[in-house]
């Protein structure tokens, strides 16, 4: 491939005159997981190589790779402000002096999987300005492929007014005909309903707009995605935006939460956190084996709310194996008891069941309900099976 002194340019061949193959869905069967790290050091100067690398190293040493984490993807603010005299995305050398590829490389050697950022307009959202990829996509694209990209994430700012379709589906034309396997994330904050229209387009789509660190934000976003379970499944998947766990914005209850319906609502799993600075509390919650393969279960079906009151929250997934998963989510500032029955959960009501508490890791038999006393923001998750 090239190097990027070398990158190649926009083909002469237009997307009219090129068959284009349909997107592999089989790209991203389960949602991905991975991190990014925007949510940790947005346009500061502490995004750079150093922490990247630092990243890929400690997914491996920590046992994040080993429980699933895959992608090591750049945010906004790796790009230099100007396009090279070929028109090529550069990087700040400043943040990445060796270039894009020798960092892809190094995450690639480790076993991981590498991804990249632009946006679909004429500047990415960074207010310090980057150009962007609105009428570049054959450029940018190929680009990308050289520097063995194996996720876009594709945002939505500057993008003159035009038709979201027309630009994400561009994007998506032009990374297959680069003929390399790239995770497409559409990254259009819901703005025009992508759930409507995405499946096909890209592997997944934000549904909301940006989260921030803090409770208020979580739950919002959370209550919103819960409403479009319809629309998930094998590589096509609903994004309520990466996860916060671990910026102290939060406490370790609200934190599990956050996880345990990110998980349970068949979620990408991307970690937001500087990874060097990291609690064992925080760890605790990113490597809970049995949550993530809620979150991972191959049927790919996000759950649904079967009930919801006074802040009181049942929501039910079902599972590969016949069983289902369960969380009893409780948002209000009071301990309160949560109950759901088994009928209600789509089960056999005159059986028993083994009942699972994925957070304690302990496990009971259980007839006609599962019930907890849940605390304040916080959740109960079960999986559940016959007995």
């Amino acid at each position: 491939m090239p190097d990027e002194s070398t990158a190649p340019t926009s083909p002469t061949t237009s997307a009219a005159e090129t068959d284009t193959p349909g997107l592999d869905l089989s790209l991203a069967p389960t949602p991905p997981m991975g991190w990014n790290n925007w949510n940790t050091t947005q346009d500061r100067p502490e995004f750079n190589e150093e922490l990247v690398l630092a990243t890929a190293d400690f997914f491996i040493s920590s046992g994040l790779a080993e429980a699933g984490y895959r992608y090591v993807n750049l945010d906004d603010c790796w790009a230099a402000p100007e396009r090279d005299t070929d028109g090529n995305l550069q990087p700040n050398r400043e943040r990445f002096p060796n270039g894009i590829k020798a960092v892809a490389d190094y995450v690639h050697d480790k076993g991981l999987k590498f991804g990249i950022y632009t946006s679909a307009g004429t500047h990415t959202c960074s207010p310090i300005g980057f150009p962007g990829t609105l009428d570049h996509e054959e450029q940018d694209a190929a680009l990308f492929a050289s520097y063995g990209v194996d996720y876009l994430k594709y945002d939505n700012c500057h993008n003159q007014g035009r038709d979201a379709v027309q630009r994400y589906t561009a994007m998506r034309d032009a990374l297959l005909r680069t003929g390399r396997p790239i995770v497409y994330s559409i990254c259009e904050w819901g703005q025009n309903k992508p759930w409507t229209w995405a499946k096909g387009v890209g592997h997944l789509w934000r549904t909301t707009g940006d989260i921030s660190d803090s409770w208020e934000s979580m739950l919002e976003i959370a209550k919103r995605n819960m409403a479009l379970a319809d629309y998930a499944g094998p590589g096509h998947w609903n994004d309520p935006d990466m996860l916060e766990v671990g910026n102290g914005g939060m406490t370790d209850v609200e934190y599990r939460s956050h996880f345990s319906l990110w998980a349970i609502m068949a979620a990408p799993l991307l970690i937001g956190t500087d990874l060097r600075r990291v609690t064992s509390a925080t760890m605790q919650i990113l490597l809970n084996r049995e949550v993530i393969a809620i979150n991972q279960d191959p049927l790919g079906e996000q759950a649904r709310v079967v009930r919801s009151y006074a802040g009181l929250h049942a929501l039910v997934k079902r599972l590969a194996d016949g069983g289902r998963a369960v969380a009893l989510f409780n948002e209000t500032e009071a301990e309160e008891d949560m109950s759901v029955t088994f009928l209600g959960l789509g089960l056999e009501p005159s059986g028993r069941y083994a009942v699972r508490d994925v957070w304690s890791h302990t496990e009971t038999e259980r007839s006609k309900e599962i019930s907890a006393r849940v605390p304040p923001h916080g959740t109960v998750m079960y999986r559940i099976s016959a007995a």
